[in-house]
């Protein structure tokens, strides 16, 4: 089975945490610390972010991410062989996010062969369309065992949160908002509406919210709604100030009980 679905599938009540980071960044070398660093502290499933000159979903923070791993010389292929050497120590889900350009770039039918290879599990594409995941990228996907998963925000029809659900597999990616990555310190009424309503829905697959979660009060709101929670922008800050897996956990860990 593959490892995203084993995740939910024995999570039961536990609440799930995922954290993002740029691969490549802060240092070119560093990207199999992190993963074992957080794998080691408990984290659930890791997002490796492929680093990209135009990231147009993402805030300042993870721009400057992937723009400093692009200038340390991060590529996709160096991805691969930094992932593929820690293969066998790594037990939790780990998913490649990234835009849709690299990818093609580098092939999809290729690029998912690689996927399977270094222990991938799963890939998050923000600027995939959904006909062209249909006829392109799923079929590839599905011959490798690969979770393509796909994001809805409060903007999302139910007709389209439903046609998602009927066509993918792992679990969906609820963005906490229609604006672009960053930490915010409280979810509104209208995000938690947005909660509730997806809820109600009684959809097949887990769902994980994501976007603005930086502290307890988020963090709880978006694991109370959802099968969990995923950090991006506060993770990669505090990566970035302190140059070290170890004590970003620390800080982090410290900021979500606050």
């Amino acid at each position: 089975m593959n490892k995203i679905n084993q995740l939910f599938a024995g999570a039961n009540d536990r609440k799930l945490l995922s954290l993002y980071f740029c691969a490549g960044c802060p240092t070119l070398n560093g990207t199999a610390d992190v993963i074992l660093t957080l794998q080691r502290r408990g984290i659930s499933m890791i997002e490796v972010g492929i680093p990209f000159s135009d990231p147009m979903a993402d805030g300042p923070v993870i721009q400057d991410a992937a723009t400093r791993a692009l200038k340390n010389g991060m590529t996709l292929k160096l991805l691969f062989e930094q992932l593929k050497s820690i293969k066998e120590q790594v037990e939790i889900p780990l998913l490649l996010m990234g835009y849709l350009n690299p990818i093609m770039q580098f092939g999809i039918e290729e690029f998912c062969a690689a996927c399977v290879e270094s222990g991938v599990s799963g890939m998050i594409i923000p600027d995939l369309p959904f006909d062209d995941y249909l006829s392109e990228v799923k079929p590839v996907a599905d011959r490798y065992d690969l979770r393509v998963v796909m994001l809805i925000t409060p903007e999302t029809s139910e007709e389209r949160i439903r046609f998602i659900d009927e066509h993918t597999d792992g679990f969906i990616y609820m963005v906490s908002s229609a604006a672009t990555t960053g930490a915010q310190q409280s979810f509104d009424e209208a995000k938690q509406a947005y909660f509730r309503r997806i809820n109600s829905m009684h959809l097949r697959n887990p769902r994980m919210i994501g976007f603005g979660i930086s502290n307890r009060q988020t963090l709880e709101s978006a694991q109370q709604n959802a099968a969990g929670a995923i950090i991006g922008s506060k993770f990669v800050s505090l990566l970035a100030e302190t140059n070290s897996a170890e004590q970003a956990v620390d800080r982090l860990f410290s900021a979500l009980q606050q």
